[in-house]
Parts: C-alpha cells; sequence; structure tokens
C-alpha cells in the first residue's frame, strides 16, 4: 500500500557520471571561450586560433589514446560540422 508521499529516486551511477561529465564539458567550454578571447584581444587571427586549437586537442589525444581515438574524434567532429551543429545561430554554450 502506498503512502502519500512521493518517493525521492536518487540518481544512479550512469546519471551522476553524466552530470560530472557535463560540468566537465561546461568548464572545458568556459576555459576555450576565455583563451580564444585572449587570443583575438592578442590580434590573432580566428583561423590560427582554430587551426592550434584542433591541433593541440588532437596531438594530446594521439599521445594518450592513439590513432583510433583521434580519428574517432575527427569522424564525430565531421558529422557534427555536416549537420550544422556549429552554426553560429545555433550555438550550444
Amino acid at each position: 500500500m502506498q503512502t502519500g508521499r512521493m518517493a525521492i529516486m536518487e540518481p544512479g551511477r550512469s546519471d551522476i557520471d553524466a552530470m560530472i561529465r557535463e560540468e566537465k564539458r561546461l568548464t572545458a567550454v568556459e576555459s576555450h571561450s576565455e583563451a580564444w578571447a585572449d587570443g583575438i584581444s592578442a590580434g590573432i587571427e580566428p583561423e590560427i586560433m582554430a587551426e592550434t586549437a584542433l591541433a593541440t586537442a588532437l596531438e594530446e589525444l594521439l599521445r594518450v589514446s592513439g590513432d583510433e581515438a583521434a580519428l574517432a574524434l575527427l569522424e564525430r567532429m565531421r558529422e557534427r560540422v555536416e549537420a550544422g551543429e556549429f552554426n553560429a545561430n545555433q550555438s550550444r554554450h
């Protein structure tokens, strides 16, 4: 028999992991946005900033996780670009 009280559902492990991952993503977005703004303020062209950011990310991913992880990331990013996810008027952050 149920009482009139609602059961409070605690988040499961996968929910907690998803929240932690999202918090890390938001922190990374903030850090990259600040670095981007600093570079632009220093007179660095957006194309140079973008290429450097991508190269740095790929170098680090290759070092830590190898070729397959880097290629998988490139494919995911290509799919996101083709889907229009990065259009300025559809910004996620």
